[in-house]
Formats: structure tokens, C-alpha cells, sequence
């Protein structure tokens, strides 16, 4: 991807576009972080980040603008017991064992902000191996409970790559009760 490691590279155009689903101030999880390019980016626009990752490297530096974990997510115990966010960000990191635990950090009205490789990247690409493609429609099935606002699922370039993306809210007021209101991004031009 440009030579940039992993993220160093620009945010997510996915991430960007729902950021604005967030409360101001939000606390925010960012799950296989990397070099923190969305905790970077949601720090700069007034959110507090909690950052996860097991690579000590590329946290470095990430404490000046973010609470900071260097945590083995797939090997070892979750750091956060109990604690929940205003919104969940995840991006090119699948660990199937862990969706109870994220779905679980993400606190009512909190959203869920999750793009990864799916299905047929192994045609143009790595990752290729099944274990770390989405297979068609997971994302959905997954975040059944949750209401979904935007949904993606097919072939992206610069990179060549098949991804599945989606935004969904966990519901904060009980039923019958008037939902929060999301205002749906513009469509970019």
C-alpha cells in the first residue's frame, strides 16, 4: 500500500465517512490499531481513543494522543473487561473469536465502524488464506441486533482488493421509545 506501514497510511475513506455518527467527545476503541491511523485522526477531531494492539513498535509514539494497550487480543485474556464505547472502529483485522467481545464493548448508541478483506481477495491479493476473509454477507449476520446504516460488500482498486464494510448503531432507547438520531453522510461527489 504506498510503502507505508501498516497504519501509517491515510484513514479509512469508510471510517471518515460515518465518523460523523459520533457524539462529540466519543470514547473510542481501535481495535489491531497498527501505527494508528484512525486514532490519530478521531483524536485530532476531539474523541478519546483507546488503542489496541499487540505490536509494541508500532504503538510508539501513540501515548501522546491516546490511552494505549499492548495486548495479544488473539492469544491472550481482553484487556477492557466491562468497559464500553462509543464506538468500536476496526479495519483490515479479522479474529472471529472476538465479535462477543466487541459487540459487547460497544455501549447503547455506540457505533460500530468495521471494513475488512472478503471473500476473492485471494484473486488479486493477500490476505488469501479463508481464515481472514469475510465470507458474503458475514458482516450482516454478525451485527444482527444492531441497526445497520451503511452496508458494502464487493471489489475496491488502488489498492485491488474485495472488502466488506459496515456501520452499525447499538439501539439506546428501549422499544417503542424514539431512537437517536443519526444523520445519514452525503453521498460523496
Amino acid at each position: 500500500m504506498g510503502g507505508l506501514p501498516h497504519g501509517a497510511e491515510a484513514p479509512s475513506g469508510w471510517v471518515t465517512r460515518w465518523a460523523q455518527l459520533l457524539a462529540p467527545g466519543a470514547r473510542v476503541l481501535d481495535v489491531a490499531c497498527g501505527a494508528g491511523r484512525h486514532t490519530r485522526w478521531l483524536t485530532a477531531r476531539g474523541h478519546r481513543l483507546t488503542a489496541v494492539d499487540r505490536n509494541a513498535e508500532a504503538l510508539n509514539g501513540l501515548e501522546a494522543v491516546a490511552r494505549v494497550l499492548c495486548a495479544d487480543i488473539e492469544n491472550g485474556p481482553w484487556p477492557l473487561p466491562g468497559e464500553r464505547f462509543d464506538a468500536v472502529v476496526v479495519t483490515n483485522y479479522l479474529w472471529r473469536p472476538l465479535w462477543p467481545t466487541l459487540l459487547d464493548s460497544l455501549a447503547p448508541g455506540g457505533v460500530l465502524l468495521y471494513e475488512t478483506f472478503a471473500h476473492g481477495n485471494a484473486s488479486v491479493g493477500k490476505p488469501s488464506r479463508p481464515d481472514f476473509l469475510l465470507q458474503p454477507g458475514e458482516l450482516l449476520l454478525r451485527c444482527q441486533g444492531l441497526r445497520v446504516v451503511g452496508y458494502e460488500d464487493g471489489f475496491c482498486t488502488a489498492p485491488d482488493r474485495f472488502v466488506q464494510r459496515i456501520c452499525a448503531v447499538r439501539e439506546a432507547a428501549p422499544a417503542g421509545e424514539t431512537p437517536p438520531r443519526h444523520p445519514l453522510p452525503e453521498p460523496a461527489r
